[in-house]
């Protein structure tokens, strides 16, 4: 009986996969991938942050539920991109990630340990430099200005998971060396990017809109990094949250401009 029930599990397992691999979200042109593909770099800190707010038994935004809801959608993306690209380099940079990937889905699932991580940062790390440059190489593919303020826009939902992720593991109690110098670089990307982002001649009324509310929010991080007061981390999920919304949205109508110049 525990022979039948462990080929029943196994197959139940194999049709689980196809039909996930058959229902993988469908990416609509060269600019949706570099959105998709951007939103998969925000993932890796997104991850991290949960991975923290659990360890601190922080039940504020229900990080577990939106722990395993990202899992899937990083596996669920990775899928439509790889179905998507005709790009032989890209294909390999996909290939590269999952295997990359399936011990840091192991760690994510397990019960968060602070002695497991530091690694775990470093992985995640790895992991976002990945899909940081199979993002930069469907920027490349759309051959067009408007692709990198795509890649651009997408980037600041991550940056906005960074810095949010950090302050976590830090209010943890994880000691990171490095910890100010990624911070600050972290911040430093993300106010010259925005600058560039207001610059930008593909703006509409809705999107200066939305980009004057981004400012608004990372003023908080700005006199955060400045302070020596331990800020609740209820509150800088919230924070970081609201960016990485309305910098969503910012990116969905960068794409949605860029479809109809074409």
């Amino acid at each position: 009986m525990s022979l039948i029930f462990r080929l029943f599990k196994k197959y139940i397992f194999i049709v689980f996969l196809i039909y996930s691999s058959s229902f993988a979200m469908a990416i609509e042109n060269e600019f949706h991938a570099v959105d998709v593909a951007g939103k998969q770099r925000m993932f890796t800190q997104r991850m991290l942050k949960d991975y923290s707010m659990i360890g601190m038994n922080n039940s504020f935004g229900n990080p577990s539920k939106d722990l395993k809801e990202i899992i899937a959608l990083f596996e669920d993306h990775l899928e439509s991109l790889n179905k998507y690209t005709k790009s032989k380099k890209i294909k390999e940079k996909i290939k590269k990630t999952k295997k990359v990937w399936i011990p840091i889905k192991k760690v994510l699932q397990d019960k968060p340990d602070k002695g497991h991580v530091a690694k775990l940062q470093e992985s995640l790390d790895e992991l976002l430099s990945l899909s940081n440059e199979i993002t930069n190489l469907f920027a490349k593919e759309t051959g067009e200005k408007s692709g990198e303020i795509v890649d651009m826009s997408g980037r600041q939902r991550m940056l906005s998971q960074r810095m949010a992720s950090l302050y976590m593991l830090k209010v943890w109690g994880v000691n990171d060396k490095e910890f100010k110098e990624k911070m600050n670089s972290a911040m430093t990307l993300f106010k010259n990017s925005l600058e560039t982002l207001q610059k930008s001649k593909l703006n509409t009324d809705e999107i200066n809109n939305l980009l004057d509310e981004v400012a608004k929010s990372f003023t908080f991080f700005e006199i955060m990094n400045k302070s020596d007061t331990a800020f609740i981390p209820a509150l800088i999920y919230k924070k970081s949250n609201d960016i990485l919304h309305n910098m969503d949205k910012v990116t969905k109508c960068y794409v949605d401009v860029t479809k109809k110049k074409k």
